[in-house]
């Protein structure tokens, strides 16, 4: 990285800040697992095969992340022994509705890390909010026009924020 040097007194080095931004995320795919738990407990039939999808590549990306976290010399956060839903999930609809809300938080953690890093873990990113983005589409049936930034507007910060309790999805 180049933007090791601190700014003004008390600024993040950019080093700093994309090791913060890979902890968010990581933390969003922590959720995102749990979240897809509940999901796969109550979708349809017809749609289980791609919530086990989904819930598999969350896990690769938690993986790759707790890597990315020591890689950056920080130490993975464990995840919450539970998570607060964002609404009751009775129903399929219900999870459909919670899968892309899953979606959408997290392409707005990925976008985060998009502007945080660099090479090849910004590329990594960029992936992460693009499958992120096709998932929610999938769920809900529409996309937005730019996934990770929108939702920010309509809904405010993603769960990972500081305002979130930590076990919020």
């Amino acid at each position: 990285m180049t933007g090791t040097t601190r700014g003004k007194a008390g600024e993040k080095t950019a080093d700093e800040r994309e090791l913060a931004a890979v902890q968010a995320a990581l933390a969003a795919e922590y959720a995102a697992v749990y979240g897809y738990g509940v999901v796969g407990g109550r979708i349809s039939r017809a749609r289980r095969s791609e919530a086990q999808a989904a819930y598999d590549a969350h896990r690769a990306r938690r993986d790759a992340l707790r890597r990315g976290v020591r890689d950056l010399g920080g130490r993975p956060p464990a995840a919450a022994a539970a998570y607060e839903l964002p609404f009751p999930v009775p129903d399929a609809a219900a999870a459909a509705r919670l899968a892309a809300e899953l979606e959408d938080r997290l392409a707005a953690v990925y976008a985060d890390l998009v502007r945080a890093a660099e090479g090849a873990r910004r590329m990594d990113a960029a992936a992460a909010l693009r499958e992120a983005a096709v998932r929610a589409v999938r769920w809900r049936g529409s996309g937005v026009a730019f996934p990770g930034l929108v939702e920010r507007a309509s809904a405010g910060a993603p769960s990972s924020s500081a305002s979130a309790p930590p076990n919020a999805l």
